[in-house]
Order: C-alpha cells, then sequence, then structure tokens
C-alpha cells in the first residue's frame, strides 16, 4: 500500500517538465537549434565572475571540514549578518541575522512557511497568476487553497475580489512580483492598499493574515521599482532564493527572512524551524552558504535578458499576440489565439515550439514563454509564432 495523494502528485508529473523532456527528446532527432523550447526558467545568463572565484577561494582557503561540514540548522553566521546587511543597505530594512533561516531554494522554504502557519481549516489565498507548485504546498501543509481570480489584461491584484474571498479563517495571501508566469512587477500603490485591506481584516478577525512573498525575481526588473514588501506589510515572511539572481538554480540555496515587526515573529521563526526539520532539512549546503557570504551584495546582469524581452514583446504584438508588458522576471503569459491554450500549445508542439498552457498557472487560455534563452533561437522562433497566429 501507498500513500494515494504522494502517488498522485508523483505520477502527473508536471506539464512544465513534460514539455522540457519533449523537448530533449525532439533535440535528438531534429537537432537542438530547430527546437524552440520556451518551457522552462532556467537562467541563461552565467552567474557574475566572482561567484567563480569565490568558489575557488573558499575551497582553497579554508579547511574541508569547515567548508563541507555541518553549520548551524539556522544558517552559518557569516551567511545570516551578510544578507541583513545587505538588505539594511538597500532598503534600510531594520534586518539582523536572527531574523534569517537559511535553506536550499524557495521550495522547501514555502513548504516550511506553509506549515508553519497552517492551523485546522485554516486557508491561504493566491492570486492567479500564480506558480502551480503553490497549491500541492499548501494543500499538504494543511490549507484550503483559494484562487483570487486574475486582473486581466494588466495582472496587478484584483482588490475587490481579494476582499471577497477574504474569511476569519485566511491566515494568508502568497505573492510573487516580479511574477511568474506574468513577469508583472506589482505596484507599490497597489501593494499599499492590499496592506490596508489586510490590517483592516486582521483587526476585524482577531488574528494577522500573513502575506507570504515568493522572491526569487526580486532582482530581476527592467527600470521600475520592486517595492520590498516588509516596509509596507509588517506582518510579511519571505521567501528568496539566489536561483535566479546569480543564475544557481542547481546549486539551492536561500533563505526565509521574518522580521521582527512582524506579529508574533519569533513564534512564526520557531514554526518554521520545526518545520523544517520536520521535513527532514538538516542545514543548507556549507559551501554555497560560505559564497552566498561572500556574495550577497552580487547583482544580475541583465542586458541580455532585457534584449530578449524587447525582441519578443515588441515581435510578438506586432503580430497580433496580447500580453500584459513584462516588467520583470524572463516571462511573458500571452492570450492564445482562439481562446484554447492547450490547442494553441499542441498545434506549436508540432512545430518543435514549445509553449506552457496556463491553465496550470489558474488562468486558462493563456501561455508562458521563458525567454531566458538564446537571441539567435528567439529570431528563428518568430516566424513560427507569425505562422501559428496567422493559422
Amino acid at each position: 500500500m501507498i500513500n494515494e495523494k504522494s502517488y498522485a502528485l508523483g505520477a502527473n508529473r508536471s506539464c512544465i517538465r513534460d514539455l522540457f523532456e519533449y523537448g530533449c527528446q525532439r533535440a535528438a532527432i531534429v537537432g537542438r537549434e530547430n527546437v524552440y523550447d520556451y518551457s522552462l526558467g532556467n537562467p541563461s545568463i552565467p552567474s557574475p565572475k566572482e561567484v567563480n572565484e569565490t568558489i575557488c577561494a573558499v575551497l582553497s582557503d579554508t579547511d574541508s571540514l569547515a567548508v563541507h561540514g555541518y553549520t548551524s540548522a539556522v544558517g552559518d553566521f557569516a551567511m545570516r549578518s551578510a544578507i541583513a546587511d545587505d538588505l539594511n543597505e538597500r532598503y534600510n530594512a531594520g534586518a539582523a541575522p536572527e531574523d534569517f533561516f537559511i535553506m536550499g531554494g524557495a521550495a522547501p522554504e514555502l513548504v516550511a512557511v506553509f506549515r508553519a502557519l497552517a492551523v485546522p481549516g485554516s486557508e491561504l489565498l493566491a492570486v492567479a497568476p500564480y506558480f502551480p507548485e503553490y497549491k500541492p504546498f499548501a494543500e499538504e501543509a494543511g490549507f484550503l487553497f483559494k484562487v483570487v481570480p486574475p486582473d486581466v489584461p494588466d495582472f496587478q491584484i484584483k482588490l475587490d475580489a481579494v476582499e471577497a474571498m477574504l474569511t476569519e479563517k485566511t491566515q494568508a495571501i502568497i505573492l510573487n512580483s516580479p511574477n511568474n508566469p506574468s513577469g508583472v512587477v506589482y505596484t507599490r500603490e497597489v501593494l499599499t492598499e492590499l496592506a490596508a485591506l489586510l490590517e483592516r481584516k486582521g483587526k476585524e478577525y482577531g488574528h494577522p493574515i500573513y502575506i507570504v512573498s515568493d522572491e526569487p525575481y526580486r532582482e530581476l526588473a527592467y527600470g521600475v521599482e520592486v517595492p520590498f514588501l516588509p516596509l509596507i506589510y509588517p506582518n510579511t515572511i519571505v521567501c528568496y532564493s539566489y536561483s535566479k539572481s546569480l543564475s544557481l538554480p542547481g546549486e539551492r540555496i536561500g533563505y526565509v527572512y521574518v522580521p521582527k515587526a512582524a506579529a508574533d515573529s519569533r513564534t512564526v521563526y520557531a514554526a518554521v524551524a520545526g518545520a523544517a526539520r520536520a521535513c527532514g532539512h538538516v542545514c543548507a549546503p556549507s559551501l554555497w552558504q560560505k559564497v552566498i557570504a561572500r556574495c550577497a551584495k552580487l547583482r544580475p546582469d541583465l542586458a541580455a535578458y532585457d534584449i530578449n524581452r524587447k525582441t519578443l514583446y515588441e515581435g510578438l504584438t506586432a503580430m497580433g499576440y496580447e500580453m500584459a508588458k513584462p516588467d520583470g522576471a524572463f516571462y511573458l503569459f500571452i492570450k492564445a489565439p482562439g481562446g484554447d491554450a492547450n490547442a494553441f500549445s499542441e498545434k506549436a508542439k508540432q512545430k518543435d515550439l514549445l509553449l506552457v498552457p496556463g491553465d496550470g498557472f489558474g488562468c486558462p487560455g493563456y501561455f508562458r514563454i521563458c525567454y531566458c534563452v538564446s537571441l539567435e533561437m528567439i529570431r528563428k522562433s518568430l516566424p513560427v509564432f507569425k505562422a501559428l497566429i496567422e493559422e
């Protein structure tokens, strides 16, 4: 006998991963250069050279046990101090090393935070479009997962819809800005209005409503402000990853930040630590903790992504495709011609153009493309996009 929920999750693979695997199979047949794979958000710009230099320095400067041995479960003090210093310099955040819990990337961070906050009968709100893994993470933690309808066509936040869905059982709302899959950055104005709404409803219900801010794309913005949410709404818990900002998705390193200003902050922090322990967390990779301790202030060079973004956005809108203008991350979320994203994606697949339907993101009728790819591939794929919309 096995756990049926676990079996269902394992047997029904992610559509994104299935497309990626299909692309690998097609590449072996027709050549990688003839497959236009926009499926997976795998950073294509190299890590800053300082990262590789720091890896070598850590390995040569430090004895083996210090590099490869256990760290504290909450994370190496030097890394936590470096993160606090960085946030304080950038945002005047008032952060301290003891506010951070270091984990192996944003996914386990979200799992730990959800499990820390979930109480019997509680609800978690997600604003569509949202990253599909939020749903299994939340439901496995014990939340009732509720989806706030998308604010089309701009993909900001429908505040009236949020208010209509809030109940005394609402424990938290998860936000992701810059957003996967839309590339939209939530404005300071809409976040300030949301904060006022949650503050008012929290007082009405007699308990805080937390924002869980999923921030792997915080550094990927093109000339717009990405507001630092804890300064707008103190009851914010941040889950951050260096996967996208330093192009390190396979290394799995990031942090949970529980600001002291958040309600019951020390209790929440302890609950996050306990949830992580129950999930098998021992400590994050020690080598990468030491690398980040020296590299926390590095920022990505977004020039290549920006060229890709402009090339696709301008090219596709000129053909008649409709989408919100992406100001962050490396995604476009496009209205499917004909209205059926699955059918459109299947037609594209026949031409070796791999697009992810939006159903799993809570937005049927749209599809996602990841433009963290080569500019050459983008230019070669544009005639295929044109042929598809003309059909």
